[in-house]
């Protein structure tokens, strides 16, 4: 993003809206596609899917709440 000239950049909110409203959403997302990985895998038997499922939820929970936190 380009500011003017002696125009400070806000430090709590770097991006623009819109591209914070998109990364919020990708972080929802995660979630519902991490649920179906998980149930790929019990139907299917596949351990890295298990893994891919729990660090894909893990890591969008832990986004979103840290950052209503933040």
């Amino acid at each position: 993003m380009r500011y003017r000239e002696g125009q400070e950049v806000d430090s709590d909110y770097p991006y623009p809206e819109s591209t914070q409203m998109m990364l919020e959403a990708a972080y929802w997302m995660s979630i519902p596609v991490g649920l179906v990985l998980l149930w790929m895998e019990i139907k299917g038997r596949v351990i890295w899917l298990k893994v891919w499922s729990f660090g894909l939820m893990a890591l969008g929970i832990g986004i979103l709440i840290t950052g209503y936190f933040a």
